[in-house]
């Protein structure tokens, strides 16, 4: 039934955000507080108040603003322990840092490439470089926000995926760690799977496509 697979980067095919991000915090001083209040706002307008007009996120996912310009609006509404700003440029380099690979991920998805299934990374950008090591044997397409003007949840970049990978949406899977972007592809037909940890998330795959995705 499935032929093809669109998944997320961040918190999927590497460790959560939240453990990138405390280690940020740590190593850049930042009051954590502040952090959470400042970037709650953000967060939640970004993907579940746009009807309410744009904020910074929505500009830089989409790549219509330098990334030092959001660094250094991010930064000016962050305080440190020592009660300045953190250092701007570079920031958001320093925030993902801490992203480290999930293995039994990309070894699932070149098993779903080995039975045929076609796979699709599809991953709003923060400006950051993305770690493409193997990924020529992981996916048969890239869709990056800020490289195409386009951002999830908005629909068109769940059309613009189906397009390139050349499969209808209801023949599609969609892994992501956000709820709101779960439901955007839904709309297209696209079955969701909302990850939180790939020793669930997997088994639920597996159960899917009806074929095995670990290593024995």
């Amino acid at each position: 039934m499935f032929k093809g697979v669109l998944i997320d980067w961040g918190g999927v095919l590497t460790t959560g955000l939240a453990e990138a991000i405390d280690e940020w915090i740590e190593a850049d001083r930042i009051d954590a507080s502040h952090y959470r209040d400042v970037m709650r706002e953000l967060v939640l307008h970004a993907y579940e108040g746009a009807q309410d007009g744009e904020n910074p996120i929505h500009a830089l996912e989409r790549g219509e603003i330098e990334t030092l310009v959001f660094e250094r609006d991010l930064a000016a509404r962050l305080v440190t322990l020592d009660g300045v700003p953190p250092a701007a440029e570079g920031l958001l380099t320093r925030m993902f840092a801490g992203f480290r690979r999930i293995e039994p991920m990309y070894d699932m998805l070149r098993a779903m490439r080995a039975e045929g299934v076609r796979t699709c990374l599809l991953s709003n950008s923060w400006g950051n470089e993305y770690p493409r090591e193997g990924w020529d044997e992981t996916f048969d397409a890239i869709v990056i926000s800020g490289e195409i003007g386009m951002r999830k949840p908005e629909p068109r970049i769940f059309e613009h995926a189906l397009g390139v990978l050349g499969v209808e949406g209801r023949q599609c899977v969609f892994v992501d760690d956000i709820e709101a972007n779960i439901v955007a592809a839904g709309t297209l037909g696209i079955t969701g799977v909302h990850h939180r940890d790939h020793a669930v998330t997997i088994p639920h795959l597996e159960s899917l496509f009806g074929f095995p995705l670990r290593t024995p």
